[in-house]
């Protein structure tokens, strides 16, 4: 059996297949994110952590992991929450931190969590941030644009600054270099590459999916650390 990662947008999915993949890592599956829906509509997205491990069928897996951002509450009050979405299948499991399996007779599998932080608090996109290994001169001009936004007494959320900022590292710093009349040229080209169908080009072409996983984050930063050890356990 395989073992499965829940994770909770699409940024993460695309971000975890790819860390799995430079760890060379085998038997794991990335499910489908709790928040299947654009990222930015669904910064509450984690209520449905319940709805989708009602959903699961735990007798085709071995091991279960589960990801969230620590946001603004931290990893204690995350570890909480998964907690109490838990009991919505089982009643012999409590996890009290980070990277460790913890056993479910009832379910006869075994549980983790990993909780995605800097320091305690943020999210995927706060460690992006952090380990993007490409020139990100139009993501970075964005702070420019937050100042002028807070000169006219308009502020923006640092969690919005942050998953802004990835989405222009994607799609200008990482996919188009210097020169921006060849961005949808090169991407489709690379997307080509790898498959033949029209559909599913497009398809990519509109998400993060292509880009994510193309060599642009350094996955030796100590920033992922933990990560690495969390998902070494399924393995």
């Amino acid at each position: 059996m395989s073992n499965l990662i829940v994770v909770e947008s699409k940024n993460d999915k695309y971000f975890i297949e790819s860390f799995i993949e430079k760890l060379n890592l085998s038997n794991i599956e990335v499910g489908q994110p709790i928040c299947n829906i654009n990222d930015f509509d669904c910064l509450g997205g984690i209520s449905n952590l319940n709805a989708m491990l009602k959903a699961l069928k735990p007798d085709s897996y071995s091991k279960i992991g589960i990801i969230l951002d620590a946001d603004e509450v931290g990893i204690e009050e995350r570890i909480k929450l998964i907690n109490e979405s838990l009991k919505s299948i089982c009643n012999d499991i409590e996890l009290k931190e980070i990277n460790h399996l913890n056993e479910s007779k009832e379910l006869d599998l075994e549980i983790a969590c990993y909780i995605t932080n800097i320091q305690g608090k943020g999210e995927l996109e706060t460690v992006m941030r952090e380990v993007h290994s490409n020139d990100s001169t139009y993501a970075d001009c964005l702070e420019s644009w937050k100042e002028c936004l807070s000169s006219k007494g308009i502020e923006i959320k640092q969690k919005e600054l942050n998953k802004i900022w990835v989405s222009n590292y994607l799609k200008y710093d990482t996919c188009i270099g210097k020169d921006k009349k060849q961005k949808s040229k090169k991407c489709a080209n690379e997307l080509i590459n790898n498959t033949n169908n029209k559909a599913e080009i497009e398809n990519n072409l509109q998400s993060n999916d292509i880009t994510i996983k193309k060599d642009i984050w350094n996955f030796e930063h100590s920033s992922l650390s933990n990560l690495k050890d969390f998902l070494q356990l399924f393995n």
